[in-house]
């Protein structure tokens, strides 16, 4: 196992649980960072193994090795950049945004993908433990408006007579 490091991430719903439950898995720590207020989700980090977990506005306790923004919303990039210490990495998850191409002052960077070699060692890892999928079934026009709303935690799942 790698030596363990601090990960920061943004946006708290379905890809992030997954995530965040094979990193705690791997012997790192997960910081997870939610919309401003947000308790519910807040929670929902910390149920699946984050140490911490706060506003996307708020610091880290210490400064993170690197972050994933999982969060459509590319003001989030500045904030995860200022949260990392010097040399982390910020990757960027389905983000279109100017700031991906951003490069900060104390030598981070900032991917807008991830490889396949990422795809081959996270699904390695994943295969080696039991992931446990936080789901929550809506009826297609229920699910448009939790997601609107902020309302969902862990994975949707749709169906039409639900």
């Amino acid at each position: 196992m790698r030596k363990p490091r601090k990960f920061g991430i943004y946006g708290f719903g379905a890809a992030a649980h997954i995530a965040a439950q094979v990193l705690r898995h791997e012997g790192h720590e997960v910081y997870g960072f939610t919309r401003p207020g947000d308790v519910e989700a807040q929670a929902f980090a910390r149920k699946v193994g984050a140490t911490w977990s706060g506003d996307s506005t708020a610091s880290p306790p210490q400064l993170l090795d690197a972050a994933i923004i999982f969060a459509s919303v590319g003001s989030l990039v500045p904030l995860a950049l200022a949260a990392i210490r010097k040399g982390g990495v910020v990757v960027c998850g389905g983000i279109y945004s100017l700031h991906t191409r951003r490069t900060g002052a104390r030598g981070e960077r900032c991917r807008s993908n991830l490889t396949r070699l990422d795809a081959n060692e996270f699904l390695r890892v994943a295969s080696s433990m039991e992931i446990k999928m936080e789901t929550v079934e809506f009826r297609l026009e229920e699910a448009l408006r939790a997601l609107r709303e902020g309302k969902l935690n862990g994975a949707a799942v749709l169906g039409p007579g639900i």
